[in-house]
C-alpha cells in the first residue's frame, strides 16, 4: 500500500485574532493598497516659472553680425526690421563690399563670427561669383553686395526702410 502524503491545510479559527488599534482591520473599512503605503513626506515643489517664449530674433545674433560687417569695413551697414512685412525672417542687415573679393572676405567673417558665437547659417548663396553674397541666419538674413549691385535691387526701397540721410560732401 502506497501512503499518499497531503499537506496540511491551514484551517480558519472562527475565533478573531487580537488587532492593533493601528491595524487597518480594526473597525475601519480597508483602504486601498496605494494609500497603505506610507510614503515619506514630500518638499514642497518649487514652481518653477514657465520659460518665457523664444524671441522673434535670438539675442545677439543681429549685433554679432553687424559687428563682424564693421569689422571688415563694410560700406552703408542697414538694419531693417521686416518682422511686420515678412515669416520668413525678422531682420535684414544689408551691406556693401568695395569688391567682389572685399564682399567675399565680409560674408566669411559674418559666417566666421556667428559660428563662434554657436549660430549655425542655414545656408550661403552668391559666394562664388561675389558680387551679392547671402547669408541666411534663420532669424537674420544678411546682404553683402556691391553698391552697383545694391543700387539696381534697391532692397531698402523694397522693404520699405527709411531713406539714408545723403553724407555731407
Amino acid at each position: 500500500m502506497s501512503e499518499t502524503r497531503t499537506r496540511p491545510t491551514k484551517r480558519k479559527s472562527p475565533a478573531k485574532k487580537k488587532t492593533s488599534p493601528a491595524s487597518p482591520k480594526a473597525g475601519k473599512p480597508a483602504a486601498p493598497k496605494a494609500a497603505r503605503k506610507a510614503a515619506p513626506p514630500r518638499a514642497a515643489k518649487k514652481s518653477t516659472p514657465r520659460k518665457p517664449p523664444r524671441p522673434a530674433d535670438p539675442p545677439g545674433l543681429a549685433d554679432i553680425a553687424v559687428a563682424a560687417l564693421n569689422d571688415m569695413k563694410a560700406v552703408n551697414v542697414r538694419v531693417i526690421d521686416v518682422r511686420k512685412l515678412t515669416d520668413v525672417t525678422d531682420t535684414m542687415i544689408i551691406a556693401s563690399g568695395t569688391s567682389d573679393r572685399h564682399v567675399k572676405s565680409i560674408a566669411g567673417r559674418v559666417l566666421q563670427k556667428c559660428a563662434e558665437a554657436g549660430f549655425r547659417p542655414m545656408g550661403v548663396e552668391g559666394e562664388r561669383e561675389g558680387e551679392w553674397v547671402l547669408v541666411d541666419l534663420q532669424d537674420v538674413l544678411v546682404h553683402v553686395m556691391l553698391p552697383r549691385i545694391r543700387e539696381f535691387y534697391g532692397l531698402e526701397k523694397l522693404w520699405g526702410a527709411p531713406a539714408a540721410a545723403a553724407a555731407p560732401a
